[in-house]
């Protein structure tokens, strides 16, 4: 494989990386915070991606659409755990079962919105053109999205020391005990949930002119949000964004290289690693 293509692809997978930690970070973090299996946060990350280009579209400001995919996310997510799954924590299958459903429901009330037809976002003016980098030039709106979650990342661990972060270990550490402390674990629960949805509405927005609008697309995102938090460690940011790495890479270059084996070596990574470590690479034990 030529040297300039390793690099581009590289440069490819790593967006894609950003984009799966975005995804996989809230996922993780709901499911530590309030032992939450919530499958239909793909369906949350196509919302936000339709919702974004909704608002690019009408209002031609794609900052704009930045702001508002994620806090109407964030809001529905807040109504949903209050709504469906606060008497739902710690009953693993009736989670599966009521958000799986949920998902559904969304999906198609997203495919009657905006109909099925392929959708792509553009990037903003200022980003569309290329930048040097390693000699070669590159998409400029690629390398943002792997400086935004970078940055993500960084304000999540940073968010983590604070305060509200001791709250929310304490709650995914021991709820009882936290709550016997004076914890207000439900609020902490739902606001942590909120944030999660949150995360996956901007990782939609953000990834619009990147990975194309159509149905099934939540379906595809969901699957690769588990294949990371099982291979990163469930319940750990830096596993999410671990774990997001491995996968876009792998990804990225065996559908370059072996186009045949991607979903094989995909599932092949997943195999190995929870048969090595069935925590995950980050994850705790038990």
């Amino acid at each position: 494989m030529p040297l300039p293509l390793v690099e581009i692809q590289g440069l490819n997978s790593l967006a894609f990386a950003m984009l799966l930690f975005l995804l996989a970070a809230g996922f993780s973090l709901i499911f530590g915070v309030g032992r939450i299996l919530n499958l239909a946060h793909g369906t949350f990350y196509m919302l936000g991606a339709y919702v974004g280009f909704t608002v690019a579209q009408k209002t031609g400001n794609f900052w704009l659409a930045l702001a508002i995919a994620p806090l109407a996310g964030g809001a529905l997510g807040w109504i949903v755990e209050r709504t469906l799954l606060r008497r739902l924590h710690g009953r693993e299958l009736e989670q599966v079962l009521v958000t799986v459903g949920l998902a559904f429901i969304m999906a198609d009330l997203i495919r009657n919105i905006w109909g099925a037809d392929i959708r792509s976002s553009p990037p903003p003016a200022a980003l569309s053109g290329l930048v040097p980098i390693f000699g070669l030039q590159y998409p400029a709106y690629q390398l943002f999205v792997i400086c935004v979650g970078a940055g993500v990342f960084v304000a999540m661990q940073l968010a983590l020391r604070t305060s509200w972060g001791a709250r929310v270990r304490a709650v995914a550490s021991d709820p009882q005990i936290a709550a016997s402390l004076g914890v207000p674990t439900g609020a902490v629960t739902s606001a942590t949930f909120s944030i999660a949805v949150a995360l996956a509405a901007f990782g939609g927005a953000i990834g619009g002119p990147i990975i194309a609008l159509a149905p099934g697309l939540d379906i595809t995102m969901m699957l690769l949000a588990l294949i990371v938090v099982v291979v990163g460690g469930l319940g750990s940011v830096a596993g999410a964004l671990l774990g997001a790495v491995i996968v876009a890479f792998v990804d990225g270059f065996g559908r370059l290289e072996f186009p045949e084996l991607a979903t094989f070596l995909m599932f092949a990574l997943l195999v190995v690693v929870l048969s090595l470590r069935p925590q995950g690479l980050l994850g705790k034990r038990g």
